[in-house]
């Protein structure tokens, strides 16, 4: 098989949002059988000033569907920020694993020396689609993925390493 932008990238996040998943379908089960309200868990923060789990699950899925969008020189699809509970994050995740599914891999010939121009606060980056999977959208992505893992693990919910690494 041929290694392209879209193996990379693509099958990738899909694997990265299907752990996220599973994660918290761990969670809900957690809370389930420790009675605790859930929304604890949606909550929760691994410190004072970082992001709760539920903005670690919709920054991931931004990053995933910006990172396709932009690779495959689409337009980045727009999901609001307003999931407050298990059941609504793991939706979003559905949502963007069937964005980044659908987009066709045809759409990303090219998107190893493509141009990809990024906001950051008032900087605008710009580099070739490569440099950018590679040094910025991946990245970007297994941070958010691993500190919703840790959110988690840190709040009792028994998952390990194999559930990080999802099914090999």
């Amino acid at each position: 098989m041929t290694f392209t932008i879209h193996r990379a990238s693509a099958p990738v996040f899909v694997r990265g949002l299907t752990v996220l998943s599973t994660l918290l379908d761990k969670a809900a089960a957690f809370a389930e059988g420790r009675k605790i309200d859930p929304t604890l868990l949606v909550n929760a923060r691994l410190f004072i000033d970082m992001r709760p789990l539920s903005s670690q699950i919709q920054i991931a899925s931004d990053a995933a569907k910006g990172a396709v969008a932009r690779l495959s020189a689409t337009e980045v699809p727009s999901f609001p920020d307003t999931e407050t509970t298990l059941d609504e994050l793991k939706a979003r995740i559905a949502k963007t694993i069937d964005y980044v599914k659908g987009v066709d891999p045809a759409a990303f010939d090219g998107a190893e020396t493509r141009e990809i121009t990024l906001k950051v606060g008032p900087q605008e980056l710009k580099m070739s689609g490569a440099d950018f999977l590679f040094s910025f959208a991946l990245p970007n992505f297994y941070f958010h993925v691993t500190t919703a893992y840790d959110i988690l693990r840190h709040n009792g919910v028994e998952i390990g390493k194999r559930d990080f690494l999802g099914g090999i």
